[in-house]
């Protein structure tokens, strides 16, 4: 029956309430009795695994605890890190050797097998469960295995790469190959200078023979005085004729002065005409007495005379000898030593002392030497004469002083070669594209000499170079500048030089030669000389001497 006090609608919010509730009900009681199940069932499962009881829940629970909070996880990551990386790295430089075919086959496998060694090293039973298993406890003995390991690989792997590096670096390729080449020209520099300095020693050491020479003839001057003394005798008249063909030869080389002698008056047309004036120093006077009395040389005349014997040669009036005085000149060209000789190794010549040798000046005194002469052939040592030079004193000088073959060409042999043109006076004064001419064999009109006032120009300029600012050393700068505008030009042939240097010289232009010059290290007495050019000056020393022969001069 319907009670009229429970509305309708009331009734049905009731049931629906109570159905809501029933539901809940419902599903609380179902978690809770699968949770339960859940939970009893794993605790039965390890129990079972681990062999009993509550102990096995604990050791699971310190597993989770452990793994968040290992020490030994971080370590352990960083060596996996590193071993990845040089792997890497490795795989990275045989793949760049692959590109750059450098030394392929063997770069490629090297740097494959060390990949392969950081691989194969991961991959072992023992490191492998550290990386598998998280859930696995790291064992540290195992870890300290591992990092030394990967630290011996990692360190023969950056062995290897910074062996191989230059091969993938250009700029250390750049910067190893300058240092190689700075290397190899600091010894290329040494060698030079050493080598320099030994080719000086030979070149102007006496060969034994040449001292074997000089003694013997010397010993025959001392033994037999009265064929050989020319003091208290009249000057014979042919030494003072001008009309006669005049030579000046200064020299201490016995034997190159006698070829040079012997060699001009077998190719003269009338060597009865030749008169030689031979200079020498007083240790060698004696040698060149004899020497020059052992021959006729076709009736040619020879005056053989000492340095000493022209009294105006003094330290008051010659610079070179004043200068030779001085204590830093002495130093400069006696202390000859390696480390002090090879400093300047283009100049190194000039510090021999024989370049400020009086015996090497006595051409710029030609005039008070010989003051009754109008002409003088002025000839070094070491030429040797081939035909009859009697055409010079037939050239027009044209009101020159000094007749010589010029040497330049192109921009070589210029007077800026032989001078200093930043000094001011002699960038004043002189042209430094001028040509230069050589010394060797120069023709001299004496009589425009002295209306030149050469002998002073000459005194001038040596006084200003006391401290060789002007030019190096040598006879050949003052030369240029003393006979400044003052020099004719010979025709080529007349003097062809570079014997004793230049084995390239023509033998066409030899032959054509009237005079030839040994100038340079390559003397033709030293063991040194060109052996294609020797034969045009030993055909000339005369070997059938006997003191020649004694002394086994030439073999």
């Amino acid at each position: 029956m319907f009670n009229p006090r429970f509305p309708r609608s009331r009734i049905r919010t009731f049931s629906f309430s109570f159905t809501l509730i029933a539901l809940c009900i419902f599903f609380t009681l179902s978690f809770l009795f699968t949770a339960h199940s859940y939970s009893s069932h794993q605790q039965q499962h390890h129990l079972e695994s681990d062999g009993g009881g509550a102990h096995g829940f604990e050791s699971i629970r310190r597993s989770v605890l452990a793994l968040k909070t290992d020490p030994l996880k971080p370590r352990l990551d960083q060596i996996r890190k590193q071993a990845e990386d040089h792997k890497s790295l490795a795989l990275m430089y045989a793949s760049y050797a692959r590109k750059l075919k450098l030394e392929s086959s063997k770069l490629v496998r090297i740097f494959a097998e060390l990949s392969r060694n950081f691989s194969d090293l991961m991959g072992k039973p023992q490191y492998r469960t550290l990386f598998s298993n998280d859930a696995v406890p790291v064992d540290e003995s195992v870890v300290r295995q591992l990092e030394k390991e990967v630290k011996e690989r990692i360190k023969t792997t950056r062995q290897v790469i910074g062996e191989a590096k230059e091969s993938f670096d250009n700029q250390l390729k750049i910067q190893k190959l300058k240092d190689t080449i700075f290397a190899v020209n600091e010894q290329l520099t040494k060698a030079k200078k050493q080598g320099a300095f030994s080719s000086l020693i030979a070149a102007k050491s006496i060969p034994k023979s040449l001292h074997c020479l000089s003694m013997r003839l010397m010993e025959e001057r001392i033994a037999h005085p009265e064929k050989y003394i020319d003091e208290g005798k009249p000057t014979p008249p042919e030494v003072e004729d001008p009309n006669l063909y005049h030579y000046a030869l200064f020299s201490d080389n016995v034997v190159a002065a006698s070829v040079v002698v012997n060699s001009a008056t077998k190719n003269a047309k009338e060597p009865w005409k030749h008169v030689f004036h031979v200079v020498t120093d007083k240790m060698n006077l004696g040698a060149m007495q004899v020497m020059f009395k052992l021959k006729d040389y076709n009736g040619a005349h020879v005056e053989v005379k000492a340095v000493e014997d022209y009294k105006f040669l003094n330290s008051s009036y010659v610079p070179v000898l004043r200068q030779l005085e001085s204590a830093n000149l002495q130093r400069f060209y006696f202390e000859n030593k390696l480390e002090n000789a090879t400093k300047d190794t283009t100049n190194m010549k000039f510090r021999n002392p024989k370049y400020l040798s009086i015996l090497n000046h006595l051409r710029f005194y030609l005039p008070e030497m010989y003051p009754k002469l109008h002409k003088v052939l002025f000839l070094d040592d070491d030429i040797v004469v081939q035909k009859d030079l009697t055409g010079l004193w037939k050239i027009d000088m044209d009101g020159k002083v000094n007749g010589a073959v010029e040497t330049c060409f192109g921009s070589f042999h210029r007077y800026a070669q032989y001078m200093n043109f930043s000094h001011p006076l002699i960038k004043a004064r002189f042209n430094p594209k001028a040509c230069a001419w050589a010394y060797g064999m120069n023709f001299f009109d004496l009589d425009a000499w002295r209306r030149e006032k050469c002998t002073e120009e000459y005194h001038y300029w040596q006084n200003l170079n006391e401290n060789r600012t002007l030019w190096k050393l040598g006879t050949l700068p003052p030369g240029l500048i003393t006979y400044y505008s003052t020099t004719k030009p010979l025709d080529k042939s007349w003097h062809v030089l570079g014997l004793g240097y230049n084995p390239s010289i023509s033998m066409d232009e030899i032959n054509n030669a009237a005079v030839v010059h040994f100038n340079g290290n390559m003397k033709p007495w030293l063991d040194i000389a060109m052996t294609q050019f020797k034969p045009l000056w030993s055909k000339y020393v005369d070997y059938e001497l006997e003191f020649v022969q004694a002394c086994n001069f030439g073999i």
